[in-house]
């Protein structure tokens, strides 16, 4: 049986009806972590409005060849969010069936809360397709285990890219929950994170991992302390997107990556 059939008995999904808004996540990078629906989707849709970190892999499985990039990259030109809203409304406005497509889930760091909120004002009918989100799938292919018993109770995912900046977040507070930290977007900032967890008093030795591009060809990963990530990340050149997971946790890489991994 064709994917393309497979998929359409496996998944029940309501009408991709002219004039809607689906609001997708891709999924880490590889289009083995799309779930069936997005798949579906992209089989639906007539036009594709997309992130920078939807792969070309995940596209290219589209049917529509009708594909609009809005990608956003730190320090570099990007799309106005704004302008993005905007033209979501105006696609569907003219009957499209319009598939917002992100990276990892559109509810982590993607927006989509935005976005939604753009469209009920609009009244633009709309649904939410979830997507794997990219720190936990990133996190179990480098064999590190998000919450482990002994280790975490907890996990924090968090935004690292206004660190430093009145409107950041508390990093001493969370230093001092000892609970491991995944943050996205914080290679350029991870400097400044690093010393202010240690102010708050996690140990300079605390085990640190950065996961760049995972599950693509471009993934790479290294292992550093929170004393040393920094000069790391220069001395490796590793850029965004990666994800940087700090706690205990990176330790049991070493303890679960065997033989057979």
């Amino acid at each position: 049986m064709p994917m393309n059939e497979l998929i359409e008995t496996i998944v029940e999904a309501p009408e991709f009806a002219p004039g809607h808004v689906w609001l997708a996540g891709s999924g880490p990078g590889h289009p083995r972590y799309l779930t069936l629906e997005v798949a579906d989707a992209l089989q639906r849709a007539d036009v594709i409005v997309h992130d920078a970190l939807v792969s070309d892999a995940v596209l290219a499985l589209a049917k529509t060849r009708d594909m609009i990039f809005v990608g956003k990259r730190g320090g570099k030109p990007s799309v106005a969010q704004d302008d993005i809203t905007a033209r979501l409304i105006e696609l569907a406005r003219t009957g499209k069936r319009v598939l917002r497509l992100k990276g990892g889930d559109p509810f982590i760091f993607g927006r989509g809360g935005e976005e939604a909120e753009a469209l009920v004002k609009a009244d633009i009918p709309f649904r939410i397709l979830p997507g794997m989100t990219s720190a936990l799938a990133a996190l179990a292919c480098a064999n590190i285990p998000a919450t482990m018993r002994g280790i975490s109770r907890s996990i924090t995912l968090a935004t690292g890219h206004a660190a430093g900046t009145p409107g950041d977040l508390d990093w001493k507070a969370l230093a001092k929950t000892g609970e491991p930290i995944v943050v996205y977007m914080g290679v350029s900032t991870i400097g400044t994170i690093a010393r202010l967890l240690m102010e708050g008093g996690l140990a300079g030795d605390t085990p640190v991992a950065v996961l760049m591009a995972a599950t693509t060809p471009l993934e790479r990963s290294m292992t550093a302390t929170l004393a040393t990530v920094e000069a790391e990340v220069q001395r490796q050149d590793f850029q965004a997107p990666a994800l940087i997971v700090i706690g205990r946790i990176v330790d049991m890489q070493a303890v679960l990556t065997g033989p057979a991994s």
